[in-house]
């Protein structure tokens, strides 16, 4: 139904029911609790909305005159159970995500269950390999179901993961490593989009040659074109996950410990290089759950 005088639409009931704000009144009387009372609110959301390993102490201390801001001061989490472990006992069955290819009929159906089997192997070669609580780990992935796989594992065990979108060039990635110190390369042979192939492992090479902290690229066989492979730096992701347990155990983080970077373009500032923002474990997840969840991705 249109509401002519405000110009506003009401969605359908089927839209409605379930959800986080069923009605506008419901997301003005929320937001004006999140105002009048800040650390009441998002303590209590906090509490419903997030799995802790051990609960806060504090919600917030913030001195914006000295540039400080802390949030859940004493809490101990991890992002990547609250996205996949937690749902397992009551969703396991269901399909956590949803991906279609570009190509009609490409479609892949993961379950909760499926996702937590393929992030624990994927993040025991991680661990294999070297990549410890902290490192930095630069993901150059189409979007295809394995990038998700990649952010959670490292997720997982607390390495911080820096995304750059896989459009960039050898150049882009090369700065970014080179900032962050990335100790390793997520990437695929190749990438789609539309019909038109996008390669990826060849400007992955070209960047880490001037980048010597990184010490493996783990490359996932997408399209399976035949692609450079420098062994023993680079490690077939797919082949290396067969030989891994379907569990990783996660790492105890702290609330406020980095979860992943994410660099702007130079063009926007007077710098010549890029800046990095930092992403907070906690603050991620109350944005991500208080949206009312995501859907699935495509192309790839």
């Amino acid at each position: 139904m249109t509401d002519q005088t405000t110009g506003s639409f009401a969605p359908p009931a089927r839209v409605s029911e379930g959800a986080y704000y069923p009605t506008f009144a419901s997301y003005e009387n929320m937001y004006a609790q999140s105002v009048a009372r800040p650390e009441a609110f998002w303590g209590s959301q906090a509490e419903v909305q997030i799995d802790w390993f051990h609960k806060f102490t504090q919600v917030m201390d913030c001195d914006f005159s000295n540039g400080m801001v802390a949030w859940f001061l004493g809490g101990k989490l991890n992002v990547c159970h609250n996205c996949v472990d937690r749902h397992l006992g009551t969703r396991g069955e269901k399909v956590a995500i949803l991906w279609e290819g570009d190509e009609p009929g490409d479609v892949r159906e993961i379950t909760y269950r499926e996702l937590h089997r393929e992030v624990c192997k994927l993040a025991n070669v991680l661990r294999h390999n070297g990549i410890r609580k902290g490192d930095r780990v630069a993901i150059y992935m189409p979007m295809i179901p394995e990038a998700a796989f990649a952010m959670l594992a490292c997720a997982r065990i607390g390495a911080v993961h820096n995304l750059v979108f896989a459009g960039f060039s050898a150049e882009a990635l090369r700065d970014r490593n080179q900032d962050a110190r990335c100790k390793a390369v997520i990437t695929a042979d190749e990438g789609r989009r539309g019909r038109k192939v996008i390669p990826l492992k060849r400007p992955v090479d070209e960047a880490v040659m001037a980048c010597p902290t990184v010490e493996h690229v783990f490359m996932v066989r997408h399209t399976g074109s035949k692609v450079p492979f420098y062994e023993p730096r680079d490690i077939d992701l797919g082949e290396a996950m067969k030989s891994e347990r379907p569990y990783c155990p996660v790492e105890h983080m702290d609330s406020d410990d980095t979860l992943f970077l994410l660099y702007t373009s130079c063009l926007l500032y007077t710098s010549p290089s890029p800046r990095d923002f930092k992403y907070d474990l906690v603050c991620r997840l109350l944005l991500e759950n208080g949206g009312g969840g995501g859907g699935g991705g495509g192309g790839g």
